[in-house]
């Protein structure tokens, strides 16, 4: 069986920047235990695979399914891989100015053309305070001034006073897996842009993802709120980094990003 492969750096207006996701289109579902060992084969923060939608957007349905896998795991929500899938659609389609995903805990998710990039509409995930220690203490964070939040789809969102403290963690990422599958967010404000992060999946065999646009689905409507105005920029600060824009519009977050394809080919299943 040859499935035709696309890696593509998402929230990256060059190669080798952003967050590298593979995007595998299928005419129809493979088995999750298929699935599962050729994200793990893949060896990315997260495979994407989509097959046409049999509903279709006339019949409440959209343009593709869509599901996201981590070498370790099914994600309910992957933003990257999700912009990585638009641009993957729309750059082959020059008629086509949006395209819309079906996903089995998200929602539709919609990916359109902006400017030299796109715009990724994702669900907004409010998160809500609540004591998070051992993640603190995993993030070696202890006795430091922070506030945690927490969304039910195992979101930590931790904040922290400034910027330093953010590309000064040190984190112990066995004792983060520990916590299960959880994505920890560390957040402060910004230099040059309003906002900063970094971002840790560790129970999910991401030790720390490069750029997460789930991530900014659950931080954002706190920064609006703190903010005090619905746009702004972010800076996702990890080794490759990754600049994105956020927009809160009611109960959904829209991020800003470009993406660039690195490598086009076959996979071979046997």
């Amino acid at each position: 069986m040859r499935i035709p492969f696309a890696q593509i750096d998402a929230f990256a207006d060059a190669p080798f920047g952003g967050n590298p996701a593979a995007v595998m289109p299928l005419t129809a579902w493979l088995d999750d235990t298929t699935l599962q060992a050729i994200a793990a084969e893949n060896n990315l923060s997260e495979t994407a695979f989509l097959i046409p939608d049999a509903r279709g957007p006339d019949q409440g349905g959209a343009d593709y399914e869509l599901r996201w896998f981590t070498p370790a795991t099914e994600v309910a929500l992957c933003g990257h891989a999700t912009l990585a899938s638009g641009h993957f659609v729309l750059s082959s389609a020059d008629d086509r100015t949006a395209v819309t995903f079906r996903t089995r805990q998200a929602g539709v998710l919609a990916v359109a053309r902006a400017d030299a990039g796109y715009q990724l509409e994702l669900p907004a995930w409010a998160p809500a305070p609540k004591p998070l220690p051992a993640i603190v203490a995993g993030l070696g964070l202890e006795g430091r001034t922070v506030e945690t939040l927490w969304h039910p789809r195992h979101y930590g969102l931790i904040v922290v006073e400034d910027e330093a403290t953010v590309l000064g963690l040190a984190p112990d990422f066995r004792a983060l897996a520990a916590e299960g599958d959880v994505l920890t967010i560390v957040t402060a404000p910004g230099s040059q842009t309003d906002i900063v992060s970094r971002v840790f999946a560790c129970g999910a065999g991401i030790d720390e993802d490069p750029v997460t646009g789930s991530a900014h689905a659950v931080s954002a409507p706190y920064w609006a709120r703190r903010l005090g105005r619905d746009r702004f920029t972010a800076f996702q600060a990890s080794a490759r980094g990754g600049r994105l824009t956020c927009e809160v519009r009611g109960d959904r977050v829209v991020l800003g990003g470009a993406c660039v394809t690195v490598i086009e080919g076959t996979f071979l299943l046997p």
